[in-house]
């Protein structure tokens, strides 16, 4: 069975053929670090780990990397407000994701590169740009000369004839063309601020995911993912940047979620009308917004409203009771004779529709809908069982076998109830970059410091308590003092 999805880039389904399988390379665009991560952002987190877990169950070696944005305007701000310095307030919302990301079950990415971290990396990508004529110096900025690239427009079918109505230059800016779009921005006082070839100054939004994307995956990726808002400008300017200094396609394909709304509205900080990841697993159990993303199609918008988790939540108590109901029926006496159920046939038909809906566009509404329809067949079962207060052994049998077949698939591919068989953790990987000598890098320390802090914020102990545990087991011992956690070495 292949693999289709829906490419924004071409406008169709198509079948999925890596450029070197069975490596899969893969980079969808992360967070902005300056505030607590919302449900639009979960959405499309989760839509991404799920086709991730898909990609691996279906045998692909996945190499998923997903960024930070840890210098922006928004951030700047923020500290400002403060009264902080830019990287305090990166560092406090980076550790507020991880712990978010635990509690939804999102893996970790195999690459989580920070924009402050590739400096060097952006600035050569500009000065390449310039080199080859695609971009030039205007008063310390730099911008990308969108009509020396004939295809821009080509991924958000848009023309440059289109983009120019109602186009304009700010009174601040100093490019050529309203059409342009800035690589570099010279400084300004009292903010952060890196040497260049053209003075100091900080990088523009749309050169970012191209250099992170160079030195950790390549020319050419197979995927390049994030949510619908972000195809036009931020997706084609990568698109135009990357093409024009390679002559190769950027992404081979590139894949969209829709957005989450509220009435009909984007969610968004800027709007004020989003709900954060923290809200929703103080009243719910996170399993819940999982199977409410789940229950839309990726590239539909999804309208939120705590009625509609409650929806989901009904739909997830349903699943899990079939799931326990399976130690009940073990209870009750057992009686051989003949097998007068095909529960057996219907599983693995299931299975068979599960599977085949998810390689259809990743279709996860249609893929639950087998789901449950296996759900009321153990439902009958059941009924049956406890009218008769007895229960058929070949019975018992398939509905086992139903449930385990059930459960492998929502557990390890939807990412469904983990916290009934748990599967790797934080902690796992805090023990790997642990075991791997990166504690040593004070930066790394205090990460983990924060990420313990907040996890202790939001009483996760487990993962505060291993973190603690696992740095004394080599060499640095943690302090709780009225002012903060302090490390010193043993």
């Amino acid at each position: 069975m292949s693999l289709r999805i829906y490419n924004t880039l071409s406008g169709k389904i198509e079948e999925f053929v890596p450029l070197d399988p069975p490596k899969v390379l893969i980079y969808t665009c992360g967070v902005t670090v300056y505030d607590d991560s919302h449900v639009g952002h979960g959405r499309s987190l989760i839509v991404f780990d799920v086709f991730r877990r898909y990609l691996e169950h279906l045998g692909y070696r996945v190499k998923f990397v997903r960024n930070f944005t840890d210098v922006d305007d928004k951030i700047i701000n923020r500290a400002k407000e403060e009264g902080k310095d830019f990287m305090t307030i990166a560092n406090r919302y980076i550790a507020s994701y991880y712990v978010d990301m635990e509690r939804i079950r999102v893996k970790p990415a195999n690459v989580e590169p920070r924009v402050t971290e590739h400096i060097k990396e952006i600035i050569e990508v500009i000065k390449e740009l310039i080199d080859k004529g695609y971009a030039y110096e205007s008063g310390g900025d730099v911008y990308f000369s969108v009509k020396t690239f004939p295809q821009y427009g080509k991924l958000s079918k848009r023309s440059t004839e289109e983009l120019e109505v109602g186009a304009r230059i700010e009174p601040s800016e100093k490019k050529r063309d309203p059409l342009d779009f800035a690589l570099w921005k010279s400084a300004k006082a009292g903010e952060p601020a890196w040497e260049s070839p053209w003075g100091q100054g900080r990088p523009g939004w749309h050169t970012e995911c191209v250099a992170m994307i160079f030195k950790h995956l390549g020319h050419t990726i197979d995927i390049h993912g994030g949510g619908l808002d972000l195809v036009f400008p931020h997706h084609e300017n990568e698109m135009a940047q990357a093409e024009a200094l390679t002559g190769k396609p950027f992404a081979r394909y590139w894949m969209h979620n829709g957005l989450v709304t509220v009435s009909g509205q984007k969610m968004s900080k800027s709007l004020g009308n989003y709900i954060t990841l923290k809200e929703v697993y103080k009243k719910y159990h996170p399993d819940v917004l999982r199977l409410l993303v789940l229950f839309t199609h990726y590239r539909s918008p999804l309208d939120f409203s705590w009625e509609k988790m409650e929806e989901a939540k009904r739909s997830y108590e349903r699943i899990k009771r079939a799931i326990e109901d399976l130690e009940m029926l073990k209870s009750l006496p057992t009686e051989d004779g003949a097998f007068t159920s095909d529960l057996y046939d219907k599983a693995k038909e299931a299975e068979e529709e599960f599977f085949k809906e998810l390689s259809n566009d990743f279709n996860t509404p249609s893929a639950l809908s087998h789901i449950f329809g296996l759900v009321g067949e153990l439902g009958k079962i059941k009924n049956k069982a406890l009218l008769e207060r007895k229960i058929n052994k070949h019975e018992l049998s398939a509905y086992e076998f139903a449930v385990n077949s059930m459960l492998k698939h929502m557990r390890g591919i939807f990412g469904l109830f983990e916290d009934l068989y748990p599967e790797k953790s934080v902690e796992e990987v805090v023990k790997k970059e642990l075991e791997a000598g990166h504690v040593l890098d004070e930066k790394l320390i205090d990460l983990l410091i924060q990420v313990r802090d907040m996890a202790r914020k939001e009483k996760v102990f487990k993962i505060a308590d291993y973190i603690r545990d696992e740095l004394r087991n080599i060499g640095i011992a943690l302090e709780d003092t009225p002012t903060g956690t302090k490390w010193r070495k043993l």
